[in-house]
């Protein structure tokens, strides 16, 4: 019986990549179930602004329904009563525990600089909660909520990663020795987690981190880096950016039993309706969604041919140091991948 994903096309750029995603799925003979649906800002907006959510109940219920989702680009808008970001809803809805963003240099972009690493990023708690209190009209605080339960399921997803695909080294990213209860709590199941295993662990501060990346990324090779919410979330930012091009960067929010697949990259009002924004992150992560439904040897080929597309420079988009539109990348990658697919 084939699996069933939910997709949502998103705002802005969101459409146009999504398609494109769908439609080298199709060309490699993907037999996933594809249940469109909607979310985000502009429908919300189109409705009228009145829902809750920028999820409707009717794709809420689709969700419940499928096997895994893919959520195109979303808009958040920055007012105070407009709804929580599509992402932040579902991964708190779901308990998709870990954000994961596998990133790799490529060859023709970075010749001089090669990183490989894995993000991993706590994505249910920390400052991300949102909870957060006025004590004055000058003065309010955040709290960074972090519990022993919420890191040992994030840090034993990480070393399940770490076996699965035999990598040696966590890195983990704290401010302990400033922060020393929430980071305390956090290290501590870093290090349970690893027990009994041949994982080499590290700690790194913050600080130094984002520094360390800057100076000598390739330190951080076969490594899986490891950090609370909003530390990652800056650390797999900077990171995209040396690989090249935050339109390379493809992720996945995974929990026990759902995972959600986006592009690391936002809903770019701006350039949408151009055709011409780079549709990688987006067919990237539509493939690694069907590999987690079981199509693994069509995600290997949508893969390496997406890597062949980028380094041979011929057909690719702008952000890139190319000139061809987001459909002409994205044929070069369905024509690659068929190739790989009938060998």
């Amino acid at each position: 019986m084939s699996k069933k994903a939910a997709v949502m096309r998103g705002d802005g750029i969101g459409p146009e990549v999504v398609d494109s995603m769908l439609r080298v799925l199709k060309e490699c003979n993907s037999q996933t179930e594809i249940i469109l649906c909607e979310a985000g800002s502009e429908q919300w907006d189109k409705n009228g602004r009145k829902d809750k959510s920028y999820i409707p109940d009717a794709t809420m219920k689709t969700l419940e329904e499928t096997d895994a989702c893919f959520k195109g680009p979303t808009t958040t808008i920055p007012v105070p009563d407009a709804p929580r970001s599509v992402a932040v809803t579902l991964r708190q809805k779901f308990e998709l525990y870990s954000n994961i963003r596998p990133t790799k240099t490529y060859d023709r972009l970075t010749p001089n600089r090669k990183l490989d690493c894995v993000c991993f990023r706590e994505a249910t708690e920390g400052l991300y909660t949102g909870l957060e209190v006025k004590v004055t009209d000058d003065a309010a605080i955040a709290i960074r909520k972090i519990t022993r339960q919420g890191c040992s399921r994030f840090m034993n997803s990480a070393v399940n990663w770490a076996n699965k695909y035999n990598m040696k080294k966590i890195v983990a990213i704290t401010k302990r020795n400033i922060l020393k209860q929430t980071d305390g709590i956090f290290w501590d199941e870093v290090q349970n987690s690893i027990k009994g295993t041949d994982i080499q662990l590290s700690e790194i501060y913050i600080d130094n981190m984002a520094q360390q990346m800057v100076v000598a990324p390739e330190q951080f090779n076969g490594s899986i880096l490891v950090s609370t919410n909003l530390f990652m979330d800056i650390i797999s930012e900077l990171a995209s950016g040396l690989v090249g091009s935050i339109g390379l960067i493809y992720s996945a929010n995974m929990g026990d039993n759902y995972a959600m697949f986006e592009a690391a990259h936002g809903s770019a009002p701006q350039f949408a309706g151009q055709n011409k924004v780079n549709p990688t992150a987006t067919v990237l992560s539509g493939a690694w969604m069907i590999e987690y439904l079981g199509e693994t040897e069509i995600r290997n080929a949508i893969f390496a041919a997406t890597e062949q597309v980028i380094n041979e420079g011929k057909v690719v988009t702008w952000d890139i140091g190319g000139n061809a539109s987001t459909t002409q990348m994205t044929d070069a990658i369905i024509s690659y991948a068929k190739q790989k697919l009938r060998k």
